[in-house]
């Protein structure tokens, strides 16, 4: 059980030690007139000017940009600055093209060019669903019994009626196929009003040939029912041309006239495809595409866009387009008569837009906010992720951290940042491909000489598959002298307070690795003198010292602390010095950036 009174915020512990940074105690703790003289040094350690009638920090547009003659923060000399009241006025080059690779923009399909993938041709209706109309040429199975008997398949003829005996010609053509029953009862009841009973069936369907035609990939002339739907005589066609047809304007001819007019945006926003039954003869004509937009960025999938009309507001863009989450800028690049525009618009502002044929969107996540995510790992007291505000030190944020100060070291206090990482492998990729570049090219004047650069290829070609599979941690050191540095943290920061610990592990190039207790005035050979001493792979210039900070030292430089790793770095085996001094520094940037001592 820890006793409240050795649970302390770790600047307060800090403080005793490191006096210098002027933090002895949280704010809450001091007197109004410390507070506000420890809040005024605060602002100056932030750049920030003090505002008595807000707390929230100001900010300076015009510090890179001030209208008239002013210094440049960059270069110290008096510059001219023209004023432009909107930076939207004027005309400007090919933006979008720099956003996206040549492959990455011939990837990009109409919308809705992913239907005719998926096998219409393999679904067909058999026309036997309650709405299918009776068309001539159907067959009707009837079966009557009780007054009369009567077991037949009638034809449909050509003016539509079918021909029940006893009863007479029953007219069926334009009824549906859920109907037909009760109207052909109705008939015989009209004969045999008592005792009858009536069953039908839509034995089979007159088939019919519909024309496919305009921009579709393989017009021609395709079968199907009545029933089928357009999309199934448009997959017989292999679907409409992505380049040059129209998924908005489809229009179903008969004998000449216009039908009716599809869109297959209904379709694919709303599931409706609403048309007349088909009949023979029909001709369903894909129009040419319409004014199309482009829309790609922070969206589900980019995709051209057809327009319904020549200009269309931004409003129908975000309905069409999924945007993805805290999507709130749109790029729109694109010509106005002659002259190219660009305008960068709030979604907001984007909605009252006009688009019109040609313009590329790009949609962007594009706020920042005002406050960062930080996390904290290691050996704490409480919460492990803290929303900050933008700008927030990492002193003023652990003086809010809980600690036991007999479990952590809190003078080991040091930060994972992405960035960082990301640094450190950018820069060993660049000393590998320099490495490659240096070695793998170089040409040979002997055959002996061949015969050492095969196998110096070869000792490369295995360093660098296993240098590469190495993760850098990202570790930055946070302390100068033994002192904390009050750095500004970034979103995404993982803060570590490393466990207080008595031993010292000891890995690398010794014959067995391992943890040994902590005594003082033990030196580094001592331990590695424990730990069976070195391999024949070692280098004994390249023993290093890591501190739970993530600080890197030589052995000979440095006495050892609690919680520290020896590191013994591998020796490089080359007869060519040049080659395994370069290969010795990539192994140590390595051991640097990972903790790991690469073995070649």
């Amino acid at each position: 059980m820890i006793k409240p009174s050795t649970l302390l915020t770790l600047t307060a512990l800090t403080a005793l030690t490191f006096s210098s940074f002027g933090v002895a105690q949280s704010l809450a703790d001091l007197s109004p007139q410390q507070r506000a003289q420890a809040e005024q040094r605060l602002s100056q350690q932030n750049g920030q000017q003090s505002n008595p009638q807000s707390s929230q920090s100001q900010v300076n547009p015009q510090v890179f940009a001030q209208s008239g003659n002013q210094l440049s923060p960059l270069s110290g000399q008096s510059v001219q600055q023209p004023v432009r009241s909107s930076w939207r006025t004027g005309t400007y080059g090919p933006v979008m093209e720099e956003m996206l690779s040549a492959e990455e923009r011939a990837a990009i399909q109409p919308y809705g060019a992913d239907l005719f993938s998926g096998g219409f041709r393999g679904m067909r209706s058999d026309g036997l669903n309650p709405d299918y109309q009776i068309m001539p040429g159907d067959q009707i199975t009837l079966r009557v019994w009780g007054a009369t008997e009567v077991q037949s398949v009638l034809p449909v003829d050509a003016q539509g009626f079918v021909f029940i005996p006893s009863v007479g010609p029953v007219q069926v053509q334009g009824t549906s196929a859920g109907q037909l029953n009760s109207v052909i009862t109705n008939a015989i009841k009209t004969v045999y009003p008592n005792e009858v009973n009536v069953y039908t069936n839509v034995q089979g369907v007159q088939p019919v040939a519909v024309m496919v035609t305009g921009k579709v990939n393989r017009p021609g002339r395709y079968a199907g029912v009545p029933s089928d739907s357009i999309l199934y005589f448009l997959d017989q066609a292999s679907g409409i041309d992505n380049e040059l047809g129209s998924y908005r304007q489809i229009e179903l001819m008969r004998d000449g006239e216009l039908v009716t007019t599809l869109d297959l945006y209904d379709f694919l926003q709303n599931g409706q495809l609403n048309h007349p039954q088909l009949k023979e003869g029909d001709t369903l004509l894909v129009k040419e595409r319409g004014p199309k937009v482009t829309v790609y960025g922070d969206v589900g999938r980019a995709y051209h866009y057809e327009l319904d009309q020549q200009a269309e507001q931004g409003a129908m863009i975000t309905e069409l387009a999924k945007l993805n989450p805290g999507v709130s800028h749109a790029l729109l690049v694109g010509t106005r008569g002659v002259n190219p525009i660009a305008d960068y618009f709030t979604l907001g502002e984007f909605s009252q837009a006009q688009v019109t044929d040609g313009d590329e969107i790009a949609f962007f996540a594009d706020v920042r906010t005002d406050q960062i995510v930080v996390q904290i790992e290691g050996s704490y007291l409480g919460q492990s992720y803290f929303v900050l505000p933008k700008g927030a030190r990492l002193l003023e944020f652990l003086n809010t951290v809980a600690i036991d100060p007999q479990e952590t070291d809190y003078d080991s206090v040091s930060i994972r940042r992405q960035s960082v990482a990301e640094r450190q492998k950018k820069a060993l990729e660049e000393s590998l491909d320099r490495l490659e570049q240096t070695y793998l090219g170089a040409p040979s004047s002997t055959a002996e000489e061949a015969q050492v650069r095969a196998q110096e290829a070869e000792l490369i070609s295995q360093f660098v598959e296993k240098a590469r599979d190495t993760k850098p941690t990202g570790r930055l050191v946070v302390t100068d002298n033994d002192q904390l540095v009050d750095i500004r943290l970034q979103h995404g920061d993982v803060v570590t307070l490393p466990k207080r610990t008595d031993s010292v592990l000891i890995s690398g190039e010794v014959y067995v690795p391992q943890s040994a207790v902590f005594v003082d005035n033990k030196s580094a050979w001592d331990y590695i003198d424990g730990a069976g001493g070195l391999t024949m792979r070692a280098d004994d210039d390249r023993v290093l010292i890591v501190r739970q900070n993530g600080e890197v030292v030589n052995a000979d430089d440095a006495e050892l602390r609690a919680g520290d790793e020896i590191l013994v770095l591998p020796a490089v085996s080359s007869k060519n010095v040049q080659l395994a001094q370069s290969i010795s520094q990539i192994v140590y940037q390595i051991a640097v950036a990972t903790k790991v001592a690469l073995d070649l």
